[in-house]
């Protein structure tokens, strides 16, 4: 967070979360973009060393993985953000992943695929995003049950204007919890818009 990063937002979802934000990418859209294309809007756009892959949820396009190596040959830095049902296998080591640990209040928590926390390490995320105390409570067991802070960074996240942030800080650190509270910067930023 606060990199200059070039986003590539791909469409589809196979979940439905209840909190949803990005409802826009859960259905495929008519129009497509090659990766020749996707490539010069990066060239465009300076050649970030970031790129950062969504969705939607990027595993559902098979032509993710083309659009991967394409980026890790230009040796740029490729961050893959997951919903967490999916098979991780595939994705080269190298990317950083973002995975997703849906919490009850998603509705979606009974389709996560607990097999990726294998495909996870150091410089890999697993994101929670929590919109109630019961959430919170569910994460942090998942936290300690799984031994997560011990091979992967975790974050902590509330969900954008359902639980105050400031909440979820006073938690976090009531317990002591050696995890990363995160917001969604964008959204403060520049407020809440589709495509930012």
């Amino acid at each position: 967070m606060g990199l200059p990063t070039f986003f590539v937002r791909l469409a589809g979802c196979n979940l439905r979360c209840s909190w949803c934000d990005t409802p826009y990418a859960q259905k495929p859209l008519q129009k497509w973009l090659s990766l020749g294309e996707i490539f010069k809007l990066w060239e465009q756009y300076g050649r970030l060393p970031y790129i950062h892959l969504t969705g939607g949820e990027p595993l559902l396009q098979e032509g993710v993985y083309d659009l991967i190596d394409l980026f890790l040959k230009e040796k740029a830095s490729v961050l893959l953000e997951t919903n967490g049902s999916l098979s991780l296998k595939r994705v080269p080591r190298e990317v950083v992943k973002i995975m997703d640990l849906k919490t009850p209040s998603s509705g979606m928590d009974r389709f996560m695929d607990y097999a990726n926390l294998a495909h996870l390490d150091r410089k890999d995320q697993v994101k929670f995003v929590i919109a109630d105390r019961r959430d919170y409570e569910w994460a942090k067991e998942r936290v300690f049950r799984y031994h997560l802070t011990v091979y992967t960074q975790v974050l902590f996240s509330p969900v954008f204007g359902r639980l105050d942030p400031r909440e979820l800080a006073e938690w976090i650190l009531k317990d002591r919890l050696l995890v990363r509270f995160q917001i969604q910067l964008h959204k403060i930023l520049w407020g809440e818009r589709p495509g930012v």
